[in-house]
């Protein structure tokens, strides 16, 4: 069988997360970029989404939650799909290792997002196990050989959380979103089952969510805001690096990542073709 190389080509960006809005939520502005530079980008759910809702989980809710996810994609002109691993039940199997080992050689990703290890939610900790796991087996041919394997592995990263235990995240790429705000909360909009009904009900803040549609639309973008300026202020020596003083200051949106060791690592020829937008690193003005 003829290998796969992913040295070569345009970058292609894959999310491999839990739930169906979870790339947007943490990587919505890196895929907004690698689509404004015309890059391919896929965001894979590991589960369908099933049980995310107070009053209307179950099989309806995975239909309204593909289509939700489609339409989110489809704001950037990128693909969605959403597996069919029950949303709350889902541990890193084999069976789950070699889906994910499938996707990664067919799809031939030069960048990896995924969740760490040490994130609140079981789903979250069962993908990123099993992504981890695949990290290396995508070039062994002899493993899912019905799939040509690939040559090099991608780089693998992390997207970000709040935990510190066992080990607090670390942001090796910090990335201003600020233009492309608009997009992110657009995409997140298209989750309404999440953002407008299940995660203000599910965090108390139900009598805080406006009415009208235009009024949800704000509130979102105030939510999306706060997160995402909490990230830059969290992270701010990252951005001064990757910015330098001046700028990375005065960047007030910010999605940052950390690069996992268990995969190709982030060297600087990678670096230039996976992160190409952004300045090269400097601890000062330059």
């Amino acid at each position: 069988m003829v290998q796969h190389d992913t040295n070569g080509d345009s970058p292609r960006l894959l999310i491999i997360a839990a739930h169906p809005d979870d790339a947007e939520f943490h990587a919505g502005g890196l895929a907004a970029i690698y689509r404004y530079f015309g890059h391919e980008v896929k965001m894979i759910s590991v589960t369908d989404g099933r049980a995310g809702h107070q009053t209307d989980f179950g099989p309806k809710l995975v239909e309204r939650r593909r289509r939700e996810a489609v339409a989110a994609a489809k704001v950037i002109g990128a693909t969605s799909d959403v597996w069919d691993h029950p949303d709350g039940e889902l541990e890193p199997t084999l069976d789950v290792r070699w889906q994910i080992v499938a996707e990664m050689r067919n799809f031939a990703p030069h960048l990896i997002l995924t969740h760490r290890t040490a994130d609140y939610h079981p789903d979250h900790r069962a993908v990123a196990h099993a992504v981890r796991d695949a990290a290396y087996l995508v070039t062994v041919p002899g493993v899912v050989p019905n799939v040509p394997a690939l040559r090099t592995p991608p780089v693998i990263a992390y997207m970000v959380d709040r935990f510190t235990r066992p080990t607090p995240f670390q942001a090796d790429i910090a990335i201003d979103v600020t233009a492309h705000l608009e997009t992110i909360v657009s995409m997140l909009a298209c989750h309404a089952s999440q953002v407008f009904q299940w995660l203000p009900y599910n965090r108390g803040h139900v009598e805080k969510l406006p009415k009208d549609e235009d009024g949800r639309r704000a509130w979102l973008r105030t939510w999306v805001e706060d997160r995402l300026e909490e990230t830059a202020n969290l992270h701010r020596q990252a951005l001064v690096t990757g910015y330098g003083e001046t700028v990375g200051n005065q960047v007030r949106f910010a999605e940052v990542l950390e690069i996992s060791q268990y995969a190709a690592p982030l060297d600087a020829v990678a670096r230039e073709k996976l992160f190409a937008f952004l300045p090269a690193p400097t601890s000062q003005d330059r």
